[in-house]
């Protein structure tokens, strides 16, 4: 059920085993270790329903939004916040069939600052991705949703090729409502197809 966050039992539920449920306190460990590097600011935690160190898929966007804030929003990276992006992930992962516990959520520019990141940005979330995968072995699928995650993922292969290559990698367009600001209906609805299929190829590795 989508936007489980605006839930104060579901997201108390999740605050209390960001750090020790198994799977996924390494994880925010991690997270911890990043939080101000070089003077950035905030990095969201990942909540306990998601993947940690067991995940098979990590799924890439451009920057944490408003509701993985801390008061504001949930203080988490979830499929479950309570906003208009987060639910059609949700749906588009439940309709195909993957589990949000075989997902780890992570962003291109993981600090928060709510638009899109520039180059240092960008080089910079590129190496910390790759301190991220040197945690999680068990993944074998990249989702990248989104040119921002793209062009960190191409830096990040970039720097570090013998950690990229291992991966099976699918990219398609943000989930966001602005991937689809386009005057052309039909390049609304090619985009809208090309998504659910990358979402269906990720499902059908995944049942292999």
């Amino acid at each position: 059920m989508p936007r489980q966050m605006a839930d104060p039992a579901f997201h108390a539920a999740q605050s209390a085993g960001a750090f020790t449920a198994p799977h996924v306190a390494p994880i925010n460990d991690f997270v911890n270790t990043i939080q101000d590097r070089d003077g950035r600011g905030w990095v969201p935690y990942v909540p306990p329903h998601h993947g940690g160190v067991d995940a098979r898929v990590i799924s890439i966007l451009r920057d944490p939004g408003p509701k993985t804030q801390l008061g504001t929003g949930s203080g988490f990276i979830s499929v479950e916040n309570d906003d208009p992006t987060a639910e059609r992930m949700a749906r588009l992962f439940d309709l195909n069939g993957i589990p949000a516990r075989s997902v780890l959520p992570w962003n291109a520019y993981p600090w928060y600052i709510d638009a899109a990141p520039n180059a240092e940005q960008s080089t910079a979330g590129a190496r910390v991705l790759l301190e991220l995968l040197e945690l999680t072995p068990e993944i074998d699928v990249v989702l990248l949703q989104g040119r921002d995650a793209e062009k960190a993922w191409r830096r990040a292969a970039v720097i570090g090729p013998r950690i990229t290559q291992r991966f099976s990698v699918h990219a398609t367009i943000h989930p966001g409502r602005q991937a689809l600001f386009h005057p052309d209906p039909e390049e609304r609805q090619r985009r809208i197809a090309h998504q659910e299929r990358t979402f269906e190829e990720i499902g059908e590795h995944l049942a292999r």
